[in-house]
Formats: structure tokens, sequence, C-alpha cells
């Protein structure tokens, strides 16, 4: 029964990613079509006001723009935190031989593609952004292999499911150690407060949401202050929801299915939509070829490509794990390319990585670059392997 629950578990996760992805694209779309329009200047002067209130001595405004990068997105990162806590103790991460493969996998397409832009970016100012290529956005690459149909093995889609999970939990490490610039341990300390109170809740087997849920707000708070990126708080709140192995739904997966539509069908349509209003220029298309712009595209289409395929080949012949049923090393291949697909979580880094303007537009436009051309090479690549098996 616990099988066929986490097996549901992936079904609803996978189908919410599929047409989350074309959500997705359809934002990133109209998000385009905004900056590039008479009405762009109005949609960043939106971004930009201020919405909140003040409490006491205390301000709790931000911009639209903060409330979507720092607040809903922690939502996001709370469901990434789900997926990644249930993985790892019921499904496709939850012992050695299951996890060896997506884990060395992911390893492979982190490490890669961030030597690759290291390499174009030494030196530079951009040399900060490293961070950018090494994530895999799941909510397209599963709309993509999702399109694919029966022309690709299901234990292949559960695959990519996998490594893009484990690709996530290393961005977050990759934000939570080198992405913050000062730490104010006063609230740090509250921040830790809060989380021995939310794992003594699940030491004491306490289940309705709200005991997780409430002090979560304050953990977002503190964490928020503490210079530390706020969205880690999803992560720290998602570890301490309580789970179990037993056929009866548990709080973590009753916030999942909660969270999934919210996340998929709102917050990262959203986060799209506000992120990717990029302006086109002449000047645009040399960024392509300027350190930055072909560090991201080489890291993210040529470094996962590799990063995925070489790490597996190593596992495999190291005998760490084996290839997913009735897959073959050129169905890993199209997967790397699949992994190229960094969007959200990349665009997401490269807010974090610069502050200058001009180096967050050309990282964005190398980014849908690479996501559209990971995608393209991704999908054909695929079918190929399909129709030359039925020839």
């Amino acid at each position: 029964m616990a099988k066929l629950i986490n097996l549901q578990a992936f079904k609803d996760f996978f189908r919410s990613g599929q047409i989350g992805g074309v959500l997705l694209m359809i934002c990133v779309a109209i998000s385009l079509y905004i900056a590039n329009s008479a009405f762009k200047d109005g949609f960043a002067s939106f971004l930009a006001t201020d919405f909140g209130f003040t409490f006491g001595t205390s301000n709790y405004s931000f911009t639209v723009s903060a409330w979507i990068n720092d607040a809903l997105m922690a939502v996001f990162f709370l469901l990434v935190g789900l997926e990644i806590k249930r993985e790892m103790l019921e499904g496709e991460l939850s012992s050695v031989k299951k996890a060896s493969l997506p884990v060395v996998a992911a390893l492979g397409g982190m490490l890669i593609p961030a030597f690759i832009y290291f390499l174009f970016n030494k030196g530079e100012s951009t040399a900060s952004g490293w961070g950018i290529p090494m994530a895999t956005d799941i909510a397209f690459a599963l709309a993509i292999i999702s399109m694919l149909g029966k022309s690709v093995p299901t234990s292949l889609k559960v695959f990519l499911a996998a490594l893009a999970i484990v690709d996530d939990l290393g961005a977050i490490l990759v934000i939570a150690i080198f992405y913050t610039n000062e730490v104010h341990f006063d609230y740090l300390l509250m921040a830790g407060g809060v989380m021995l109170l939310l794992l003594a809740f699940n030491f004491m087997n306490i289940k309705p949401l709200y005991f997780y849920l409430i002090p979560g707000i304050f953990l977002w708070y503190f964490i928020h202050h503490s210079g530390i990126h706020a969205t880690i708080a999803g992560v720290l709140l998602a570890l301490t929801i309580p789970t179990n192995n037993v056929s009866v739904e548990s709080p973590l997966e009753k916030l999942e299915h909660l969270l999934n539509g919210p996340v998929n069908y709102f917050i990262m349509p959203i986060f799209a939509l506000a992120n990717t209003n990029i302006t086109f220029q002449k000047e645009m298309l040399g960024g392509l070829v300027s350190p930055l712009g072909f560090g991201i595209i080489t890291g993210l289409f040529a470094g996962k490509t590799i990063g995925v395929t070489l790490f597996s080949w190593l596992a495999v012949k190291l005998k760490l794990g084996s290839l997913p049923s009735q897959s073959s090393w050129k169905h890993i291949i199209g997967l790397g390319m699949l992994a190229g697909i960094g969007f959200t979580m990349s665009i997401f880094i490269s807010l974090l990585s610069f502050s200058d303007e001009m180096h967050i537009t050309e990282a964005k436009f190398a980014i849908l670059c690479a996501s559209v051309i990971s995608g393209l090479a991704g999908f054909i690549f695929l079918k190929s392997i399909q129709k030359k098996v039925r020839t």
C-alpha cells in the first residue's frame, strides 16, 4: 500500500510539473512581450512598488518584486524541501542503491557546468555567477519529457525527477553557503530557537500542520533579516514536517499535495512573469559570446550533458548503480541535455550573483537561450532514438 502511495505521489508531482511547465512557457512569452512593448515602464514601476505595513517601529513593507523573490519563492522552496525529504525517506533516494545513480549524475551535472563557467569567467567581474549553470528546472524539464509520451521509458522520467530534486538540493546548499554576504547572528539565533521548537513538535509527533506553518512564518522573517536568503527558511521548515512509511497520508504528503497546485500553477508562473522581462537590444547578441553569456550557455547545454553522462557512466562502471530499466546510454545523453534547462533556479541564482542590472539582464538572456537550446536538443535527440528503434 505504501508503494502505491509513493507511486501516486510521483504521478501527482509529474502531472503538476508538466502542466506547470506549460504555464511557465506562457508566462515567459507574456513577460517578454511586456518588456518589449509600451507597457514595460509601467510593469517595472509596479514591480518596484512598496507593499506591506508598519507595526510600531518595525517595517514589514517590501517591493512587489521582493515579495515574489523572497516570500513566494520561500513557498516554492518549501515544496522542494518536502519533495527532497519524501524521496530520501520513502522514494527514489531512500536507499543507497536507489539514490546512487541520480545523486552521482546530479553531482556531475553541477560540478562540470560550474567548472566550465569558471574557466570562461576567471578573473572577470562576472566570476561570482558560477552557480548559475548548476541548476535544472524541474517543471520545464518534466514538461518537455512528458511531451515525448511513450517515446521514453517511465523509468527515465522517474530518474530525471530524482536527478532534478538532488540538483535542487545542491542549489539550495550553494545559495546558503556561497551567496550569503553578511550574517546577523541575533536573528539567526532567533531562527534557531524557532527550529528547535519545530523539531520538538516533530519529536512529539504533533501532526496538525498549523503547529508548523505558523512558526514557519516567524522562521522566514528571522532568516530574512539574518542575511541568509529567506527562501532557505522554506527548506528548513520542510525538514521538520512529520512523515511516515504507512498507507495513512502523513502531514508531509498532505502539505505536498496542498502546495503542488499553488506552486506550479501560480508561484512559478508569477516568478517567470516578474523575472524574464528582458528588453531586447542589439548589444545583447554580443553578450551571448561574452564570458558571462558563453559561460552560461556552454555550462548549461554542454556542461550538463557531459556532467550527467560522464558521472552516470562512472557510477555504473564502479557498480554504484545501474541504468534505469529499458533505457540506454543514448537516453542518458538526451536526459543530460534536458537537464540543461536551468530557467527558474538559474535566474534566481543570477539575481543573487550580480548587483549590476546589465549583468543580470545578460545572464537572463543567456539562460533563456541555453534553456531553449537544451530543451529542443533533448526533445529531438530522445525522439530520434525511438524512431531508430522502430525502424
